[in-house]
């Protein structure tokens, strides 16, 4: 006779979830990260798996942009800088996916939600590059923002995402360097160069700014996600930063950032810079910018050709364990010398 087993009394049962709940709250109080075998909430779970698929798709879909120039750039040495850094970008994307697998959630899945329209990407990369100085602008203005970004995230409280943030840091300032280079190797040249920087960064600069997402007061998710470690600023923090540290650097190169409002506030210690196009923000994030259906067109285009090579990874898997060899004997002395 067999006896099934007794349900689980559900007051022990909300007991221990209430201990794992302080344990995890403990470790976020301190400072500490929660590590992929930890228990987490599930809203945890899932703000992780949003935010960190987003910021790799961001780096997959960032190559678009930049890959544009490679085949058009002006010399050999700016065409070796310039694949050196898009290579970077398939690279950070790659550490992020993988961070993400740690939460329970495959590649194959996160690509699925980004071709369906049910995963974002930075709004920045459904603008069009349409000048080579664009590429310097991006690695100023662009990785700039990121870096600004993305350095407090080496803190974050998940620790796959944090150790993941590091390398990409570093590297993300070396290509903000990089832009920085080219623009003012360009700033030195022609009128017609200097004009084209100009331009490029008239341009970019609004953009930039929205890469740190609407106003706090508008944002959903940044008030929750700063309370549990996954972020350490605010999105308003965030852009101030950037705008501190960006203004010097336009000083130096000999460029003018277009924001009439763009002045230092001694007494607040800070610039004062004017209001983003928040409806042009929304529409992008819509799917309604420039180059939306122009990247997505393009995502969706190198994963079907890459099914191929996805089939015969799989099959290379799965292929059967080769059968074990004897060792050879080994060879007497004379066999060895003659």
């Amino acid at each position: 006779m067999t006896t099934t087993p007794a349900e689980p009394d559900q007051a022990a049962l909300e007991a221990r979830q209430a201990q794992l709940q302080a344990s995890f709250d403990a470790t976020i109080a301190r400072h500490d990260r929660i590590e992929p075998r930890d228990w987490m909430p599930d809203a945890y779970r899932k703000t992780l798996v949003r935010q960190i698929a987003q910021h790799a798709h961001s780096e997959i879909i960032g190559m678009q942009p930049e890959g544009n120039w490679i085949g058009r750039a002006p010399s050999l040495r700016r065409k070796a800088i310039l694949l050196a850094k898009v290579q970077d970008e398939a690279g950070h994307g790659l550490y992020l996916y993988s961070a993400c697998e740690t939460l329970g959630v495959s590649r194959a899945e996160l690509t699925e939600l980004l071709l369906a329209g049910r995963q974002k990407y930075s709004s920045i990369f459904n603008y069009p590059t349409l000048s080579y100085a664009d590429v310097g602008t991006i690695g100023w203005l662009v990785d700039g923002a990121a870096i600004c970004n993305q350095v407090p995230l080496c803190r974050t409280s998940y620790g796959p995402y944090g150790r993941a943030m590091i390398r990409i840091c570093k590297e993300e300032s070396f290509h903000q360097r990089q832009g920085f280079e080219l623009l003012m190797t360009m700033m030195r040249g022609t009128g017609a160069q200097r004009a084209m920087v100009q331009e490029s960064v008239d341009r970019f600069w609004w953009p930039s700014l929205m890469m740190f997402g609407p106003p706090d007061a508008e944002s959903t998710n940044s008030e929750q996600s700063m309370a549990w470690g996954v972020k350490r600023n605010s999105n308003d923090e965030l852009r101030q930063k950037f705008v501190d540290m960006t203004v010097p650097q336009a000083e130096a190169l000999g460029v003018t950032l277009p924001d009439p409002d763009l002045r230092w506030n001694e007494e607040r210690g800070h610039h004062d810079f004017g209001e983003p196009d928040w409806e042009e923000l929304a529409a992008v994030i819509r799917g309604n910018g420039p180059c939306n259906a122009q990247r997505m067109a393009h995502r969706r285009a190198a994963h079907d050709d890459g099914a191929w090579v996805r089939e015969a990874a799989t099959a290379f898997a799965a292929r059967p364990a080769p059968a074990p060899t004897s060792a050879p004997a080994e060879a007497t002395h004379e066999e060895a010398t003659r």
